[in-house]
């Protein structure tokens, strides 16, 4: 078995609790409240400027070119492509996408953030892969699992997003980032595999605290004067 699939397999209840989540299943059903998506949207463009810093990071980490033009391309991606699916959560709330940028980290995703930045300011480019690779999977996962149990047409309101995430680029993106786990888990010893494991779980059980977050609307339970900055 592949070290990616073994990391899968490990994480199998925690993504089949992603499925199952309420956010996830009003996707699939067409009903998620409109607070939630907005919620989610001011949430979700802060944590991918955070993981386009963290590529950066990767790419110090990286011995070939090949590894180091995936990370950069992963970069556009973000920055180009995933406002697709935040702009039709915008869309279907009623709201402009510009309108939602630079709002303060909610406390999960400021754990989400720091978790993958502390991997890849201290640890192996695999270890950084692994703190990342959640992200890509589930959303993948995510995707393929909508379009086959709820076969969304044009009139579905979430279709651009659960189409987005459901095609071959991110697929492809999702396989990349398989192969390089494994490449790295073949020269890592057993501490560092372990770590990477360690890892993938974790970020695993906060992409599902993400969803959580989204759709309860979590803040920070005590105000302060200074609720208003960014908290990055």
């Amino acid at each position: 078995m592949r070290f990616s699939e073994k990391l899968r397999q490990e994480a199998d209840p925690i993504y089949e609790a992603i499925f199952n989540h309420s956010f996830v299943r009003g996707i699939g059903e067409g009903n998620v409240p409109k607070e939630a998506l907005i919620h989610y949207v001011k949430q979700d463009y802060e944590y991918l400027t955070t993981f386009c810093r963290i590529y950066g990071m990767a790419i110090s980490k990286c011995q070939s070119r090949e590894d180091m033009t995936f990370f950069q391309q992963q970069i556009g991606f973000v920055l180009n492509e995933e406002v697709h699916p935040h702009n039709n959560f915008c869309e279907v709330a009623g709201v402009k996408y510009n309108d939602l940028q630079k709002a303060p980290l909610a406390p999960s995703a400021h754990h989400y953030t720091r978790h993958m930045l502390e991997v890849a300011a201290n640890g192996t480019l695999g270890e950084t892969l692994t703190a990342l690779a959640p992200c890509p999977w589930s959303y993948w996962e995510i995707g393929r699992r909508l379009m086959q149990e709820f076969s969304p047409g044009p009139d579905h309101p979430f279709y651009d997003w659960i189409t987005f995430y459901a095609n071959d680029e991110v697929s492809e993106i999702t396989r990349n980032f398989m192969d390089k786990i494994d490449a790295c888990a073949e020269n890592a010893g057993k501490q560092e595999r372990e770590n990477m494991m360690e890892y993938f779980l974790i970020s695993s059980q906060l992409e599902h605290q993400f969803w959580t977050m989204a759709y309860e609307q979590e803040k920070w339970y005590v105000d302060t004067q200074h609720s208003s900055l960014v908290i990055k």
